[in-house]
């Protein structure tokens, strides 16, 4: 039940249901999910520990907000990790058909939510395709420590505008990784992954 509860508080946070900054209160997050306090309490917890809320003196939980700082720091750690992780998804592509598929089929998902203007689809194709990125690495370790950020960048990504410039940069990805070019994935995402942090900086701080 606690997973549950976790499951869905951590979703309201990333669609914005739950704005950024709102207090939570147990008893009504409880209610409105429908169930007893004790699950959403290990739930609110839980939450706190990956970054999406933030504990307030004496009085429950807030949605974490993103400021400046947390989102250089959020870019700081995901790019030397995403920059490896295509480069070992280069790697392993021949090797793994199957899961080669799958991330393509992410693209397809982004190119479809796109067209219906369907941002939150959009959002999650495009966690999806970095998540199986990861996954295409074969390397647990990695994904491990690509699942603590996982939810932080999703929420992020909820927040700033999609260009469609960001799905053609997955495209070219994809493509490098297909073809098992390892230096050629890693530079096509580092190049993602620094117009991403652009993107977000212009979209929540009005940066240049």
């Amino acid at each position: 039940m606690s997973a549950r509860a976790r499951d869905a508080v951590r979703q309201r946070i990333v669609d914005r249901r739950y704005a950024q900054g709102v207090r939570l209160v147990e008893r009504e997050v409880a209610e409105e999910l429908g169930m007893s306090r004790v699950p959403v309490r290990e739930a609110l917890r839980s939450l706190v520990a990956e970054g999406l809320l933030e504990l307030l003196p004496h009085s429950g939980v807030r949605v974490r907000t993103l400021a400046r700082a947390d989102v250089v720091h959020l870019y700081e750690v995901w790019e030397p990790l995403a920059v490896q992780a295509s480069r070992l998804a280069a790697r392993a592509a021949a090797g793994d058909p199957d899961r080669l598929a799958a991330l393509e089929m992410t693209l397809d998902q982004a190119e479809r939510a796109a067209a219906k203007d369907e941002d939150a689809l959009e959002v999650a194709a495009h966690t999806a395709f970095h998540e199986g990125v990861v996954a295409l690495s074969g390397n647990p370790l990695l994904a491990r420590t690509m699942e603590q950020l996982s939810w932080q960048l999703q929420l992020l990504f909820g927040l700033r505008e999609e260009p469609a410039h960001m799905r053609a940069q997955h495209a070219e990805m994809f493509r490098r990784i297909a073809a098992g070019d390892e230096e050629a994935a890693a530079a096509a995402t580092l190049l993602h992954v620094r117009d991403s942090r652009a993107v977000a900086m212009r979209s929540l701080f009005g940066d240049a």
